[in-house]
C-alpha cells in the first residue's frame, strides 16, 4: 500500500517530543508499504513552503507552521487551520491507497477525510486524547460556539472514518459513547522501545558525568511538557518537601512548555532551584536515555483532572521500557498498571501527602531496585513496541484490504 500519514507532530529519535508515529511508520516500511508523513516544521527556519527528506525509508514532507507549548490559544487554532488546509492539498496531490490521521489537534480529521474523499480509500482514525472533552474541562474552551464546533468535527471525524486507533481503553469508551461501532476501534497503547531504552549503567554514569551539580544521590525525573495540564510545580512542592527528609535526592525536569518559567519561579521561592531541584530544556530521545538509567524514580504527572485519567503519556512508558520505578498521581488504567504489577507508586495528588508515598519508596534501595525490574518485564510482556507495530499495521492493512470488497 501507498499509506498517507497526517501528523501535525511528527518527530523522530533526534527531535524532542514523542516519536508514535516515527516508530509505526517504520514498521509499516518494514512490512514493504510506502510511507508519507505529512507533518509540520515548528523550529525556525528560512524555508516557506513544503519539503521532502527520506528517513530510514518514510518519505517526509514537512511545512513549516511555527507551535510551540507557550503560544496563545488563538495563535494555536491558528496554526491548526494553517496546516490543514495545506496538508490536505499535499495529500492530494501525492495521492495513495488509504490515509491515516493521527490527532492532536483533532483538526487533523480535516486533511485527512479530504485526501480520503478525493482519492477514494478508506481512513482510518487515530485518537490520542478525547478532545475536546479535555480543553473544555480546563476551561479553555469557554465560548460555546466554539464547543458547539469542536463537538461536531470530533463526531464528524468518528462518523467518516472505517476504523478507529485507540491509545487506551478510557479513549476507547470514550468514542464508543459516542455511538461508534466498538467493533471498529483497537487499542493500540504507546509502546516501549526496549532497544532504545536498555538499562545501562554506561549511560546513566555518562548522564551523570554531564551533570555534575546532581551530585550522586537518587534521582526523581520528570521528562516530559511543562504545559499548564502538567502542573510540574507539584514536583517542586515535593522538592521543599523531600529536602530535609532526603538531602541527597535530586528532582530533575527536562523539557519545555507554557509552564517552564512559573516552575522556575516556583522552585526558587521554595529555596530549591539548584539545590535540590534542577531544571534542563528539552532533550532528543536518545539523549534522554541517559537521565532515565540514572533515575530511580520517573514520574508522570497532571493537574487533579479526571478528564486525564485516560491518558497514554510517552513518559510513562519510557519509564517502563527503562527499567525505572513509575510514579504518577492521578488515577485511571495505568494506576491500575502499576497497583496490579508492584512497578511503582500512585502517589497522593496532595504534595504533602504523596512525600510520605515517595519516602516510603525511596528508603529501600532493594525493594525499588526490585520495582524497577518489574517495571521493565511489564514492558517487555504488554508493551513491545515491535509487538504493538504488528498490531497497527495489521489494522491499517483489514482496513485497505475491506475496502476492496466493497
Amino acid at each position: 500500500m501507498k499509506i498517507l500519514y497526517f501528523h501535525q507532530y511528527f518527530n523522530t529519535t533526534e527531535m524532542a517530543g514523542g516519536t508514535r508515529s516515527y516508530e509505526m511508520a517504520k514498521c509499516l516500511v518494514a512490512a514493504d508499504h510506502e510511507v508519507h508523513i505529512i507533518t509540520t516544521w515548528r523550529e525556525p527556519t528560512e524555508k516557506t513552503d513544503w519539503w521532502q527528506e527520506s528517513i530510514d525509508g518514510i518519505e517526509v514532507h514537512w511545512l513549516p507552521v511555527r507551535y510551540d507549548n507557550t503560544m496563545s490559544f488563538a495563535g494555536r487554532i491558528g496554526a491548526f487551520f494553517k496546516f490543514a488546509l495545506k496538508a490536505g492539498q499535499r495529500g492530494c496531490r501525492i495521492g495513495g491507497d488509504l490515509v491515516f490521521a493521527t490527532s492532536t489537534p483533532l483538526t487533523i480529521i480535516l486533511p485527512g477525510y479530504r485526501a480520503a474523499r478525493r482519492l477514494r480509500t478508506p481512513l482510518v482514525f487515530e485518537v490520542r486524547d478525547l478532545w475536546p472533552k479535555l480543553p473544555i474541562a480546563m476551561g479553555a474552551l469557554k465560548n460555546p460556539l466554539t464547543r458547539w464546533l469542536a463537538i461536531c468535527l470530533e463526531r464528524f471525524a468518528y462518523a467518516r472514518s472505517d476504523a478507529i486507533v485507540a491509545l487506551s481503553p478510557g479513549m476507547a469508551e470514550g468514542v464508543i459513547q459516542l455511538g461508534y461501532p466498538e467493533d471498529k476501534i483497537t487499542i493500540i497503547p504507546n509502546g516501549c522501545d526496549l532497544d532504545l531504552f536498555t538499562p545501562s549503567e554506561v549511560a546513566a554514569n555518562k548522564f551523570r558525568t554531564k551533570h555534575p551539580e546532581l551530585g550522586t544521590g537518587q534521582i526523581i525525573l520528570y521528562a516530559g511538557t511543562l504545559g499548564r495540564i502538567n502542573g510540574v510545580g507539584y514536583l517542586a512542592q515535593l522538592a521543599h518537601l523531600m529536602k530535609d527528609r532526603f538531602p541527597e535526592v535530586r528532582f530533575v525536569t527536562i523539557g519545555h512548555g507554557s509552564e517552564a518559567e512559573r516552575t522556575h519561579q516556583l522552585a526558587k521561592q521554595l529555596g530549591v532551584l539548584d539545590v535540590n531541584f534542577f531544571q534542563y530544556p528539552a532533550m532528543s530521545k536518545q539523549e534522554l536515555v541517559g537521565a532515565f538509567a540514572a533515575a530511580s524514580v520517573s514520574c508522570s504527572l497532571f493537574i487533579d483532572l479526571p478528564a486525564m485519567w485516560a491518558n497514554s503519556a510517552n513518559k510513562f512508558f519510557d519509564t517502563l521500557a527503562s527499567g525505572t520505578a513509575v510514579a504518577i498521581n492521578y488515577q485511571g488504567w495505568q494506576a491500575d498498571l502499576i497497583d496490579e504489577h508492584e512497578c511503582g507508586v500512585v502517589l497522593n495528588a496532595d504534595p504533602d501527602k504523596a512525600a510520605d508515598d515517595l519516602s516510603l519508596l525511596l528508603s529501600d534501595r532493594e525493594a525499588l531496585a526490585e520495582t524497577g525490574r518489574r517495571a521493565r518485564q511489564l514492558a517487555q510482556v504488554r508493551f513491545s513496541r515491535d509487538k504493538l507495530g504488528q498490531e497497527f499495521v495489521s489494522v491499517l492493512q483489514n482496513a485497505y484490504d475491506k475496502s476492496r470488497q466493497v
